[in-house]
């Protein structure tokens, strides 16, 4: 059985290429909470904000990652509403949090494995949990992703694992 490396990126911000792959992720960030949406509590339970930001920094580094991160909750909060303006401040922590961890693990390790993602989703959770509880002074709003969301850091995880080993090999 063969087995080739999968190629990681980090791609510069005088490359065009950055901000033709951020805006492609950004689509998929305002797409993929449309789709979850669609079913009660679907934005909660999935957390489809952050997939494509992981996928994004793990695959070609942190600046498409940051790019990802801090535009798909303005443009979905300007065009839809969603996530309110009062949920911006921690899900953008979140996002942040999220594209450097994705960034640094992809440069550290230069592999992209289960475990590694889920290392990366589990640390910008509980680091934005933290940062959560911070801002709005309330715990349980802070481990809100925790109680509901597990489905949603679970397909991270795989869906991100799967993506960038399967989808965008090259």
């Amino acid at each position: 059985m063969e087995t080739t490396a999968v190629k990681l990126y980090s791609l510069d911000y005088r490359d065009a290429k950055t901000y033709l792959a951020a805006a492609l992720f950004v689509a998929g960030n305002i797409l993929l909470p449309q789709i979850c949406h669609s079913v009660p509590q679907g934005g909660l339970r999935w957390l489809p904000i952050y997939f494509f930001t992981l996928v994004g920094a793990y695959k070609y580094g942190w600046r498409v990652g940051l790019l990802t991160a801090v535009l798909s909750p303005l443009v979905n909060s300007a065009l839809f509403g969603m996530p309110a303006a009062a949920a911006l401040p921690a899900i953008l922590l979140k996002s942040v949090l999220l594209a450097a961890a994705a960034g640094f693990a992809a440069r550290r390790f230069g592999r992209a494995t289960l475990p590694l993602l889920a290392g990366v989703v589990l640390f910008y959770q509980t680091a934005g949990a933290l940062g959560e509880w911070a801002f709005t002074g309330s715990a349980t709003a802070a481990v809100q992703d925790f109680r509901i969301g597990i489905p949603g850091m679970l397909a991270q995880a795989a869906g991100g694992y799967l993506i960038i080993n399967y989808l965008l090999r090259k």
